[in-house]
């Protein structure tokens, strides 16, 4: 048997051992057979706590779609009003900037209206109130926002209360059963898993959504607060006249 005759041998050698070790594990794998789990077949396995949590996942992506329309700089503070604020302050219609803010309502709004309210009492006075006003528009800002991390961390303790649920529907099999076989148990652990995969998945994305309307919020309002200052600077050198005058 020349050398090429060897490698033939030796590689038809190989390939019989590589399928019959194939072949070996397939009749030993007793699941290879069967047939997977659908999707929804998985979350069947889920019960009533998967239903709750189909609705926590559904309040919570209708809370991102709201944010998404509304949590915007545009929304909040805009670039229209805040022109048209500039060209009444400048001109001195303080009481005309006063019904605009009113009209409008919205963040920048409630914080000029808040500043130019005090402006009998001097620019320092207008300062606090519009502080004050930020304060409170941020505040529920962050309120509204922060339904995303109850949201965030319902859905986790739903997992974990679908993880007891299906540990006992398993127990129960074990008690009824005087010797139960890994499928009578399959229910009570894809229930147990299911659940938790569930509520896992329902917490890393709505805390991430969460943590980034909460960044976005911070900036957007000091961005905005730093705007309304601005756009009373011009009452500095008026204020400081007047004071001078009494």
């Amino acid at each position: 048997m020349n050398l090429q005759t060897k490698k033939i041998f030796y590689l038809v050698a190989f390939a019989a051992f590589v399928l019959a070790s194939g072949a070996l594990a397939q009749s030993a794998d007793p699941f290879h057979t069967a047939p997977k789990k659908t999707w929804w077949e998985l979350f069947q396995a889920t019960g009533p706590v998967g239903w709750l949590m189909v609705i926590t996942s559904m309040t919570g992506t209708a809370c991102v779609i709201e944010h998404l329309v509304n949590v915007r700089r545009e929304k909040v503070a805009p670039t229209p009003l805040a022109q048209d604020l500039q060209a009444l302050i400048e001109e001195g219609q303080y009481e005309e900037a006063i019904e605009l803010c009113d009209q409008e309502g919205g963040y920048l709004s409630n914080l000029v209206g808040a500043a130019l309210r005090m402006r009998s009492s001097g620019y320092g006075e207008m300062v606090n109130a519009l502080d004050q006003a930020a304060t409170e528009e941020q505040f529920k800002l962050q309120t509204k926002i922060s339904y995303l991390s109850l949201i965030g961390n319902i859905g986790p303790l739903l997992g974990l209360l679908g993880t007891v649920t299906g540990m006992i529907a398993s127990f129960q099999v074990i008690e009824n059963l005087k010797a139960p076989t890994p499928k009578d148990l399959a229910t009570g652990v894809y229930e147990s898993l299911v659940n938790t995969t569930m509520g896992l998945f329902i917490g890393i994305v709505f805390l991430t959504a969460y943590f980034f309307y909460k960044n976005k919020v911070t900036a957007m309002c000091l961005s905005i607060n730093l705007q309304a200052v601005e756009l009373l600077s011009s009452l500095v050198g008026k204020d400081e006249g007047s004071s001078a005058r009494h």
